[in-house]
Protein backbone atom coordinates (compact mmCIF):
# COMPACT_ATOMS: atom_id res chain seq x y z
CA UNK A 1 0.00 0.00 0.00
CA UNK A 2 1.19 3.53 -0.82
CA UNK A 3 2.13 5.70 2.01
CA UNK A 4 0.53 8.59 3.03
CA UNK A 5 3.79 10.73 2.63
CA UNK A 6 3.44 9.59 -1.78
CA UNK A 7 -0.24 10.66 -1.73
CA UNK A 8 0.67 14.70 -0.74
CA UNK A 9 1.90 15.42 -4.37
CA UNK A 10 -1.57 14.37 -5.48
CA UNK A 11 -3.74 16.27 -3.72
CA UNK A 12 -1.23 19.45 -3.69
CA UNK A 13 -1.51 19.40 -7.67
CA UNK A 14 -5.28 19.09 -7.49
CA UNK A 15 -7.02 22.29 -8.59
CA UNK A 16 -10.21 23.33 -6.98
CA UNK A 17 -12.86 25.80 -9.41
CA UNK A 18 -14.26 29.27 -7.78
CA UNK A 19 -16.46 28.54 -4.76
CA UNK A 20 -17.83 32.16 -4.68
CA UNK A 21 -20.60 31.59 -7.23
CA UNK A 22 -23.25 29.27 -6.94
CA UNK A 23 -23.06 25.77 -8.03
CA UNK A 24 -25.56 24.54 -10.16
CA UNK A 25 -27.52 22.76 -7.06
CA UNK A 26 -27.24 25.67 -5.77
CA UNK A 27 -28.61 27.95 -8.48
CA UNK A 28 -31.50 25.39 -8.65
CA UNK A 29 -32.31 25.26 -4.96
CA UNK A 30 -32.55 28.96 -5.27
CA UNK A 31 -34.75 29.01 -8.22
CA UNK A 32 -36.99 26.53 -6.22
CA UNK A 33 -37.41 28.83 -3.70
CA UNK A 34 -35.07 26.86 -1.24
CA UNK A 35 -32.55 28.37 1.05
CA UNK A 36 -29.57 26.48 1.40
CA UNK A 37 -27.51 28.11 3.81
CA UNK A 38 -30.84 26.97 6.19
CA UNK A 39 -30.49 22.88 6.21
CA UNK A 40 -34.24 22.90 8.15
CA UNK A 41 -35.37 25.08 5.71
CA UNK A 42 -33.95 22.64 2.82
CA UNK A 43 -35.14 19.57 4.62
CA UNK A 44 -38.88 21.14 4.80
CA UNK A 45 -39.10 21.94 1.57
CA UNK A 46 -37.59 18.50 -0.03
CA UNK A 47 -39.85 16.66 2.04
CA UNK A 48 -43.21 18.97 0.73
CA UNK A 49 -41.51 18.97 -2.96
CA UNK A 50 -41.32 14.80 -2.45
CA UNK A 51 -45.07 14.61 -1.56
CA UNK A 52 -46.21 16.56 -4.43
CA UNK A 53 -44.21 15.00 -6.39
CA UNK A 54 -46.19 11.37 -4.64
CA UNK A 55 -49.41 13.28 -5.53
CA UNK A 56 -48.89 13.80 -8.72
CA UNK A 57 -47.18 10.16 -9.77
CA UNK A 58 -50.49 9.04 -7.78
CA UNK A 59 -52.92 11.00 -9.51
CA UNK A 60 -51.30 10.02 -12.92
CA UNK A 61 -51.86 6.28 -11.81
CA UNK A 62 -55.81 7.26 -11.06
CA UNK A 63 -58.09 6.79 -14.46
CA UNK A 64 -59.91 9.33 -15.34
CA UNK A 65 -63.20 7.87 -15.41
CA UNK A 66 -63.12 6.99 -12.04
CA UNK A 67 -62.91 10.57 -11.64
CA UNK A 68 -66.65 10.70 -13.56
CA UNK A 69 -67.78 7.73 -11.86
CA UNK A 70 -67.23 9.82 -8.43
CA UNK A 71 -69.06 12.40 -9.21
CA UNK A 72 -72.21 10.18 -9.40
CA UNK A 73 -75.05 9.94 -11.97
CA UNK A 74 -78.71 11.46 -11.32
CA UNK A 75 -80.88 8.41 -10.08
CA UNK A 76 -83.97 8.75 -12.64
CA UNK A 77 -87.04 9.80 -11.08
CA UNK A 78 -89.80 7.27 -10.70
CA UNK A 79 -93.07 7.36 -13.19
CA UNK A 80 -95.09 9.49 -12.01
CA UNK A 81 -99.24 8.45 -12.09
CA UNK A 82 -100.13 9.70 -15.15
CA UNK A 83 -103.98 10.16 -16.51
CA UNK A 84 -106.14 7.14 -16.60
CA UNK A 85 -108.57 7.07 -19.00
CA UNK A 86 -111.31 4.69 -20.42
CA UNK A 87 -112.36 3.15 -23.30
CA UNK A 88 -115.04 0.28 -23.88
CA UNK A 89 -116.00 -1.50 -27.00
CA UNK A 90 -117.60 -4.49 -27.50
CA UNK A 91 -116.43 -7.00 -29.75
CA UNK A 92 -119.10 -9.42 -31.97
CA UNK A 93 -118.58 -12.62 -34.27
CA UNK A 94 -121.39 -11.84 -36.64
CA UNK A 95 -120.07 -14.86 -38.50
CA UNK A 96 -119.40 -13.55 -41.69
CA UNK A 97 -116.46 -12.66 -41.41
CA UNK A 98 -114.36 -16.85 -41.80
CA UNK A 99 -113.61 -16.03 -38.47
CA UNK A 100 -112.18 -17.87 -36.09
CA UNK A 101 -110.03 -20.20 -38.49
CA UNK A 102 -108.89 -23.31 -36.11
CA UNK A 103 -105.44 -24.75 -37.07
CA UNK A 104 -104.70 -27.98 -35.34
CA UNK A 105 -100.96 -28.17 -35.52
CA UNK A 106 -100.64 -30.94 -32.95
CA UNK A 107 -102.59 -33.17 -35.19
CA UNK A 108 -104.57 -34.36 -32.19
CA UNK A 109 -108.28 -34.62 -31.89
CA UNK A 110 -108.76 -32.82 -28.77
CA UNK A 111 -107.41 -29.09 -28.38
CA UNK A 112 -103.79 -29.08 -27.39
CA UNK A 113 -100.47 -27.27 -27.00
CA UNK A 114 -99.24 -25.73 -29.92
CA UNK A 115 -102.74 -24.92 -31.94
CA UNK A 116 -103.42 -21.66 -33.64
CA UNK A 117 -106.14 -19.99 -33.62
CA UNK A 118 -106.19 -16.30 -35.87
CA UNK A 119 -109.96 -14.43 -35.96
CA UNK A 120 -110.99 -10.99 -36.87
CA UNK A 121 -114.37 -9.75 -35.27
CA UNK A 122 -116.27 -6.19 -35.85
CA UNK A 123 -115.72 -3.61 -32.94
CA UNK A 124 -118.67 -1.49 -31.66
CA UNK A 125 -118.95 1.40 -29.34
CA UNK A 126 -119.96 0.69 -25.61
CA UNK A 127 -123.30 2.06 -25.76
CA UNK A 128 -123.25 0.40 -28.75
CA UNK A 129 -124.56 2.50 -31.10
CA UNK A 130 -121.24 3.15 -33.76
CA UNK A 131 -118.97 0.78 -35.98
CA UNK A 132 -115.59 1.36 -35.04
CA UNK A 133 -113.39 -0.95 -36.86
CA UNK A 134 -112.28 -4.31 -35.99
CA UNK A 135 -109.96 -6.75 -34.23
CA UNK A 136 -107.09 -8.82 -35.70
CA UNK A 137 -104.58 -11.19 -34.51
CA UNK A 138 -104.05 -15.00 -33.19
CA UNK A 139 -104.51 -16.85 -30.19
CA UNK A 140 -101.92 -19.88 -29.19
CA UNK A 141 -103.36 -22.63 -27.28
CA UNK A 142 -101.34 -23.31 -23.68
CA UNK A 143 -103.42 -25.59 -22.57
CA UNK A 144 -106.62 -27.76 -22.78
CA UNK A 145 -108.52 -27.64 -19.08
CA UNK A 146 -111.51 -29.78 -20.02
CA UNK A 147 -112.64 -29.43 -16.06
CA UNK A 148 -113.10 -25.98 -16.27
CA UNK A 149 -114.92 -26.80 -20.30
CA UNK A 150 -112.35 -24.11 -22.24
CA UNK A 151 -109.38 -23.64 -22.74
CA UNK A 152 -106.02 -21.11 -21.93
CA UNK A 153 -104.40 -19.09 -24.96
CA UNK A 154 -101.68 -16.90 -25.34
CA UNK A 155 -103.27 -13.91 -27.40
CA UNK A 156 -101.38 -11.28 -29.11
CA UNK A 157 -103.86 -8.62 -31.09
CA UNK A 158 -104.83 -5.53 -32.26
CA UNK A 159 -108.24 -3.29 -32.11
CA UNK A 160 -108.19 -1.23 -35.21
CA UNK A 161 -110.24 2.12 -35.45
CA UNK A 162 -110.26 3.54 -38.71
CA UNK A 163 -108.23 7.27 -38.51
CA UNK A 164 -107.79 7.34 -35.12
CA UNK A 165 -105.09 4.25 -35.40
CA UNK A 166 -104.85 1.67 -33.65
CA UNK A 167 -104.51 -0.29 -29.80
CA UNK A 168 -102.04 -3.77 -29.77
CA UNK A 169 -102.58 -6.07 -26.86
CA UNK A 170 -101.14 -9.62 -25.21
CA UNK A 171 -101.62 -11.58 -22.66
CA UNK A 172 -103.94 -14.63 -21.26
CA UNK A 173 -107.54 -15.32 -23.44
CA UNK A 174 -109.35 -17.55 -21.47
CA UNK A 175 -112.41 -18.70 -22.46
CA UNK A 176 -114.19 -19.48 -19.55
CA UNK A 177 -113.86 -16.13 -17.33
CA UNK A 178 -112.26 -12.53 -17.16
CA UNK A 179 -108.73 -12.03 -18.13
CA UNK A 180 -106.79 -9.17 -18.32
CA UNK A 181 -104.20 -8.29 -20.87
CA UNK A 182 -101.36 -5.50 -21.33
CA UNK A 183 -101.67 -3.14 -23.89
CA UNK A 184 -98.36 -3.03 -25.54
CA UNK A 185 -99.00 0.27 -28.04
CA UNK A 186 -100.18 1.98 -30.63
CA UNK A 187 -100.41 4.33 -33.21
CA UNK A 188 -102.21 7.39 -33.99
CA UNK A 189 -103.85 9.34 -30.94
CA UNK A 190 -103.12 5.89 -29.66
CA UNK A 191 -98.83 6.64 -30.27
CA UNK A 192 -96.87 5.80 -26.71
CA UNK A 193 -100.14 4.71 -25.07
CA UNK A 194 -99.77 2.09 -22.30
CA UNK A 195 -102.01 0.25 -19.59
CA UNK A 196 -104.46 -2.95 -18.79
CA UNK A 197 -107.72 -4.20 -20.65
CA UNK A 198 -109.84 -6.17 -19.07
CA UNK A 199 -111.55 -9.22 -21.29
CA UNK A 200 -115.15 -10.14 -20.04
CA UNK A 201 -116.52 -12.96 -21.93
CA UNK A 202 -120.22 -12.53 -22.89
CA UNK A 203 -120.68 -15.43 -25.22
CA UNK A 204 -117.94 -16.96 -26.60
CA UNK A 205 -116.59 -16.69 -28.76
CA UNK A 206 -118.88 -14.14 -30.73
CA UNK A 207 -119.87 -11.65 -27.70
CA UNK A 208 -116.68 -10.22 -25.69
CA UNK A 209 -116.67 -6.46 -23.75
CA UNK A 210 -113.44 -4.95 -23.26
CA UNK A 211 -112.75 -2.29 -20.74
CA UNK A 212 -109.18 -0.34 -21.67
CA UNK A 213 -107.26 1.73 -18.91
CA UNK A 214 -105.31 3.44 -21.11
CA UNK A 215 -102.22 5.74 -19.73
CA UNK A 216 -99.71 8.28 -21.82
CA UNK A 217 -101.73 9.74 -24.78
CA UNK A 218 -104.23 13.22 -24.73
CA UNK A 219 -107.49 13.19 -23.99
CA UNK A 220 -109.96 10.88 -26.04
CA UNK A 221 -111.96 12.74 -29.02
CA UNK A 222 -115.63 13.00 -27.62
CA UNK A 223 -116.32 9.88 -30.20
CA UNK A 224 -114.41 7.52 -28.79
CA UNK A 225 -115.90 8.30 -24.96
CA UNK A 226 -119.20 6.00 -24.54
CA UNK A 227 -121.20 5.29 -21.57
CA UNK A 228 -121.24 1.74 -22.02
CA UNK A 229 -124.86 -0.83 -21.25
CA UNK A 230 -124.39 -3.34 -19.16
CA UNK A 231 -122.43 -6.39 -21.01
CA UNK A 232 -124.87 -9.44 -20.89
CA UNK A 233 -125.77 -11.73 -23.62
CA UNK A 234 -128.57 -9.92 -25.38
CA UNK A 235 -127.43 -6.51 -25.98
CA UNK A 236 -126.67 -5.77 -30.06
CA UNK A 237 -125.68 -3.09 -32.06
CA UNK A 238 -127.95 -0.52 -33.30
CA UNK A 239 -129.04 -1.70 -36.70
CA UNK A 240 -127.39 1.65 -37.74
CA UNK A 241 -123.85 1.05 -36.97
CA UNK A 242 -124.70 -3.04 -38.01
CA UNK A 243 -125.51 -1.26 -41.38
CA UNK A 244 -122.07 0.88 -41.23
CA UNK A 245 -124.62 3.90 -41.83
CA UNK A 246 -122.16 7.17 -41.98
CA UNK A 247 -123.53 8.68 -39.04
CA UNK A 248 -123.19 5.39 -37.34
CA UNK A 249 -119.57 4.77 -37.74
CA UNK A 250 -115.91 6.59 -37.10
CA UNK A 251 -114.28 8.29 -39.76
CA UNK A 252 -112.57 5.51 -42.59
CA UNK A 253 -113.62 3.03 -39.82
CA UNK A 254 -111.45 -0.48 -40.71
CA UNK A 255 -113.45 -3.22 -41.85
Amino acid sequence: MASSSSLRPVYSSLKFPNLNPLSNAESHHVKLGFNPSSPLSMEIRISTTGQQNSTRRSAKNVPTKAFFFNMGKPKPEPEKPGKVQELYVYEINERDRGSPAYLRLSQKEVNSLGDLVPFTNKLYSGDPQKRLGITSGLCVLIKHEPEKKGDRYEAIYSFYFGDYGHISVQGPYLTYQDTHLAVTGGSGIFHGVHGVVKLQQIVFPFKLFYTFYLKGIQDLPAELVFKPVVPIPTVEPSASAKAAEPQATIPNFTN
